[in-house]
């Protein structure tokens, strides 16, 4: 709690700095694969800063620049999530860490400035063209392996590429990268999450290494299939048999306990989303879901947001949600079930056979039927994916008010 405070401590920026930090900057976050790198661009406004995380067509705004007394550093808060930026300045230089304040851990990196591109700097002679739709499997490192799906699209010209790779879970949202020769390289950082995808094509199939943060994370392969699917995200989580309803008690960011038979919820279609502020998939479906409910909420329509954060402590994790609902102006509520861990935060929802992604929706009808439950979420860098969600919810959503 006290690194969370430390930014509202940290004496005014409105000196003039020792060196001129606007521009793009190109991170580099160190890891065993070889680094993480990510673009980042920092403008003047006014009096303070605006700065930007970079990938693909996602332009991501951070929160608002602190230095340090001297000028010599600077502090980027990394907007919901329980990070920052802890970075020295230099000449057309930039050293430091990403910080998780969470669990106390750093990420040392290094970033130079006027450099815009992600993986090379020249433009590589094209070989290959990764363009297109694959089916992908993912080895973990335990050796349990689940299925994937990536499209791809590559510039003929400079050989950049953009993705975007989706699992029954989730997706891992907006990639960025270069194709050299037979390899691709596919990088992302997001504040909460920094990804590193490298693959080799051999034969017919790309074969590579998935890294997340410092280490490797997993091994994957990937042949082009246009036809690709993904199990059934309607099917994944259901109501155990002998249940036929959702029901819970769970503190509300006031403190108050609130129940799916409170008043306030009566004859009205409920959208319950397991949720934590700490995920970037759950970060995009909050958007979708805020914008939706300023549109609807005079319908007899409720949204409860089921928090399960990295901490036990309620202040923390109350302050962490009241982040999110600033961040994107959230007008729905927002409950305190638990902590994260999937087998624990599955012991407060027992009527479901488990908890398999951050975020999950369930939707129950006027009379407390759950009508649907959807694990994961397709979010807006799977492109067709977000609007076929889009449409299936908005349908769904149609249905139940009407009856």
């Amino acid at each position: 709690m006290k690194k969370i405070l430390l930014f509202s401590l940290i004496l005014s920026y409105k000196m003039a700095l020792a060196q001129d930090i606007t521009g793009h900057w190109r991170f580099v976050l160190a890891n065993e694969g070889g680094g993480i790198p990510f673009n980042m661009e920092i403008v003047k406004h006014k009096d303070s800063y605006k700065t930007f995380l970079l990938n693909a067509s996602e332009r991501l705004e951070l929160e608002t620049i602190v230095f340090s007394e001297k000028k010599d550093s600077i502090f980027i808060p990394l907007h919901i999530f329980d990070a920052c930026l802890a970075l020295k300045i230099g000449a057309n230089q930039i050293t430091g860490v990403y910080r998780k304040h969470f669990n106390q851990t750093d990420q040392n990196l290094i970033a130079t400035k006027n450099e815009k591109y992600r993986f090379f700097a020249d433009t590589p002679q094209k070989e290959v063209d990764f363009s297109g739709k694959w089916a992908v499997t993912f080895t973990n490192t335990e050796g349990r392996s689940y299925p994937a799906i990536a499209t791809i699209n590559q510039n003929s010209k400079n050989g950049r590429v953009t993705a975007s790779i989706l699992t029954t879970t989730g997706d891992y949202r907006y990639l960025e990268g270069n194709a050299r020769g037979k390899e691709l390289y596919l990088s992302t950082f997001d504040g909460g999450f920094a990804f590193l995808f490298k693959a080799r094509l051999v034969g017919e199939k790309l074969e590579g290494e998935f890294w997340s943060a410092k280490a490797k994370s997993a091994t994957w392969v990937a042949e082009r299939n246009p036809n690709a699917t993904l199990p059934d995200a309607s099917k994944i989580t259901y109501l155990k048999e002998g249940y036929n309803e959702i029901s819970f008690s769970f503190p509300d960011l006031n403190g108050k306990m609130v129940s799916l038979k409170d008043e306030k919820y009566k004859n009205k279609v409920v959208i319950l989303q397991i949720f934590g502020s700490w995920c970037p998939n759950c970060m995009d479906e909050t958007a979708f879901l805020a914008d939706w409910y300023k549109k609807n909420k005079n319908k007899p329509v409720a949204i409860i947001g089921l928090a399960y954060e990295r901490k036990p402590e309620f202040d923390y994790a109350r302050q962490m949600v009241q982040k999110v609902v600033k961040r994107f102006g959230v007008e729905y509520d927002f409950l305190i079930a638990g902590t994260n861990d999937k087998e624990t935060a599955a012991k407060t929802l027992p009527m479901l056979n488990g908890i398999f992604s951050y975020p999950t929706t369930i939707f129950i009808d006027k009379n407390g039927k759950v009508r649907k439950i959807h694990t994961g979420f397709s979010g807006p860098a799977t492109g067709k994916y977000y609007q076929e969600w889009r449409e299936e919810f908005n349908a769904l959503m149609s249905e139940l008010l009407k009856e």
